[in-house]
């Protein structure tokens, strides 16, 4: 998410390099999360050229289990304007996770990603598509509207201080989570072991825990509300956003069926 801020968005004839640090209270996927709230630090860095090319790391740490690097990105992308309110966005990513990792994602470790932008007159739409594969394979469609307000200066001339308020709405596949759910069993058993006979069924020290994996098509996942505050200077940018996110009837997910977070980002760029 860092490589698409508004701080890498800049228009620029230069290469430029964006350092991103980034603190949230719950790991967030497509808006649905774990049972248990998974709070973590991100460190990015990505470098774009005046072309449009963009290049991207970034280490995750989950601040409440293990005392390693819970995830690490290398991503690439071509971002081109074909006017001054629409552009376009094609991304690869690829993750890296440790062993029996508790992230939803975990199970597909590549991503690739198209995403289109158009600013209308009083505010800005985006439709992100994202197939997500490795164990599993899974497709998410996105759509977000959003709305950049001004709050004017705050100190000079230099800074500004907005609000960009959005509403998003997440459909796809949730194949994901029958990994997730096989490494929970690994993580709870202790011994790196868990069957599954493929009917959702997992046996754990001789306890039959009954895991219901539905077959998933095409669905309605989460509506997601957003509410970030940017204050932002020539070179750096600080925001302080909260997002609540409310489940369809469609997720399977163990996690509550709304969810809060919380996150706190800066960017600098060079």
């Amino acid at each position: 998410m860092a490589q698409t801020d508004t701080a890498n968005n800049q228009k620029s004839n230069k290469t430029t390099l964006t350092l991103a640090a980034i603190y949230s209270n719950n790991v967030s996927y497509y808006g649905q999360s774990t049972a248990e709230k998974l709070p973590y630090i991100l460190a990015n860095a990505t470098a774009r050229l005046p072309v449009g090319i963009y290049f991207s790391a970034g280490t995750y740490k989950l601040l409440n289990i293990g005392s390693g690097v819970s995830e690490t990105d290398f991503g690439i992308g071509y971002t081109h304007d074909f006017t001054d309110k629409l552009s376009t966005d094609l991304s690869y990513m690829r993750s890296i996770f440790p062993g029996n990792s508790p992230l939803l994602q975990a199970a597909n470790t590549n991503n690739i990603n198209l995403t289109a932008n158009y600013t209308w007159s009083w505010f800005k739409s985006s439709l992100s598509a994202d197939y997500a594969f490795g164990k599993e394979r899974d497709f998410f469609l996105g759509i977000n509207n959003s709305k950049d307000i001004s709050l004017g200066a705050v100190f000079d001339d230099a800074d500004q201080l907005s609000i960009e308020p959005g509403i998003e709405i997440v459909s796809g596949t949730q194949h994901f989570y029958a990994t997730y759910q096989q490494e929970k069993i690994k993580r709870n058993n202790g011994k790196g072991k868990g069957a599954n006979n493929g009917n959702g069924n997992g046996n754990v020290d001789g306890n039959t825990e009954i895991i219901t994996i539905p077959k998933t098509s095409f669905n309605l996942l989460t509506y997601n509300f957003k509410l970030p505050l940017v204050y932002s200077r020539s070179s750096y940018l600080a925001e302080v956003a909260y997002q609540f996110s409310v489940l369809s009837s469609s997720a399977i997910t163990e996690a509550k069926k709304q969810q809060s977070f919380i996150s706190l980002s800066f960017y600098y760029q060079f």
